[in-house]
């Protein structure tokens, strides 16, 4: 596996931290997000980031617009949307605007770090 950090795009503490521990048994870096456009930013900053795991509804931009705007620069960025809508319609304008894959809250941890392999 890749010493790749992944960047957690969440807005709620306690969301967080509970994708944090999931992930902890795979050892990577851990980047928090706590909006959009901080997304956009870490992802225009850092080269070190292999995954995110974009919430999509959030503050000041949500995960639809902020994936939008990843994938002006980096294209090939594994981008992973995880919201509590588990509607068909939420899935395909997620996979739509450029999202690699999509997980629905709550989250089992073992499709969490199925999805997550698959990438790193």
């Amino acid at each position: 596996m890749n010493r790749l950090s992944i960047l957690i795009a969440e807005d709620n503490d306690l969301n967080y931290l509970i994708l944090n521990k999931m992930l902890a048994p795979l050892k990577v870096s851990i980047i928090w997000a706590r909006n959009g456009q901080e997304a956009v930013n870490y992802c225009s900053e850092r080269q070190d980031i292999g995954l995110v795991l974009m919430d999509i509804k959030m503050p000041v931009m949500d995960g639809y617009e902020a994936t939008m705007e990843i994938r002006k620069f980096k294209k090939d960025l594994p981008i992973v949307a995880q919201t509590a809508h588990a509607m068909e319609y939420d899935k395909n304008t997620a996979l739509a605007v450029g999202c690699n894959d999509y997980l629905t809250k709550p989250i089992s941890r073992d499709k969490l770090l199925e999805v997550v392999e698959k990438y790193i």
